[in-house]
């Protein structure tokens, strides 16, 4: 059970506060056994964290979401949170786990139709609950192919969005600041720099009144590298250092919200 999925983790809101609090729990808790702390935000049973974190709290895990749910969520808000989450636990000593499609971006597959569905929680529930088909639609890896790549036809086991071909990722690779040139690079700067081996040190006093959460910025320090990350709705002064990589574009020495920062230290 050492590496068990980190669900208190996957669960939490974006959030600096709540943030700091599971990731040191996780940490104290992991470390209590001897284990390396494991982190994930995406799997097949919930809903993606490119849709999830663009949704609030009361999104229950197995209940999915659909065309008729209320409140659905902001494709590119979504996705900004989703790519700064994506660098700030990528950042975090221990084991990361990536769930296939987050590395492209992808989102929930919302609208898909009821008689395509195929989750048992969509008909023990009797269509109350859309369940988990969202987050297993099959992945986009050629644009212009059939299935986008999937198969030799058209027919996939779930219909894929029609907008998915530039999600594909041979629409990605290469590309400067796709969502999957930034996985290359955010998981090649993790290995060079052995963040997985290293620990977290909390920095106070980083990005603006605080660093610790309070402010919605969260700051800690991996090794040579300080990472910061802004959960809240307005930019916060920049740091000094060495910009290694951002997971939006920053905003001259601002660092805008929604965003990921790693700075060499």
């Amino acid at each position: 059970m050492h590496q068990a999925f980190n669900f208190a983790y996957l669960g939490t809101e974006w959030d600096a506060a709540a943030l700091r609090s599971v990731i040191d729990d996780s940490l104290a808790a992991f470390g209590a056994v001897g284990a390396p702390s494991t982190w994930v935000l995406s799997n097949h049973d919930v809903i993606r964290h490119a849709s999830r974190l663009a949704l609030g709290a009361d999104s229950l895990q197995g209940h999915g979401i659909g065309p008729k749910s209320p409140g659905l969520p902001d494709p590119v808000l979504g996705l900004r949170r989703a790519r700064a989450a994506s660098a700030l636990m990528l950042a975090l000593p221990g084991s990361a786990y990536l769930y296939q499609g987050e590395e492209l971006g992808l989102p929930e597959a919302i609208h898909l139709p009821d008689e395509a569905r195929q989750d048992p929680t969509w008909f023990r529930t009797e269509g109350e609950r859309y369940g988990r088909d969202g987050c297993r639609v099959p992945l986009p890896w050629e644009a212009d192919a059939p299935s986008y790549g999937f198969g030799p036809t058209d027919a996939s086991w779930l219909p894929q969005p029609a907008g998915w071909s530039e999600l594909a990722r041979d629409r990605q690779r290469g590309v400067a600041g796709s969502t999957l040139e930034l996985y290359r690079r955010v998981l090649a700067e993790r290995r060079s720099r052995s963040l997985a081996s290293g620990s977290v040190e909390w920095l106070d006093g980083v990005g603006g009144d605080g660093g610790g959460g309070g402010d919605g910025v969260l700051a800690l320090r991996n090794g040579t590298v300080v990472v910061v990350a802004n959960t809240g709705s307005e930019a916060v002064p920049l740091p000094a250092g060495r910009v290694i990589l951002a997971s939006d574009e920053l905003d001259g020495a601002q660092l805008p919200a929604d965003t990921t920062v790693w700075l060499e230290a």
